[in-house]
């Protein structure tokens, strides 16, 4: 089960998760910018993307902080 969330919509993140949640490069928390729905690591200057609640932990797939 998704918690409630219906396919394709984006669900929250969960708490939990984001608390676990470390940078793939310089294992570092995360922060989570609701706004822009990514988790952001500072320390890198990256932001992950968080696509229908799950956070996409990919150095690829990540988008550099001030673009």
């Amino acid at each position: 089960m998704n918690g409630g969330a219906a396919p394709g919509t984006d669900a929250p993140l969960d708490p939990w998760l984001l608390s676990i949640l470390v940078c793939p490069v310089t294992r570092t928390p995360l922060r989570h910018d609701a706004a822009r729905d990514e988790l952001v690591s500072d320390a890198a200057g990256l932001a992950f993307p968080i696509h229908h609640g799950v956070p996409v932990m990919l150095v690829e797939e990540a988008r550099a902080l001030g673009d």
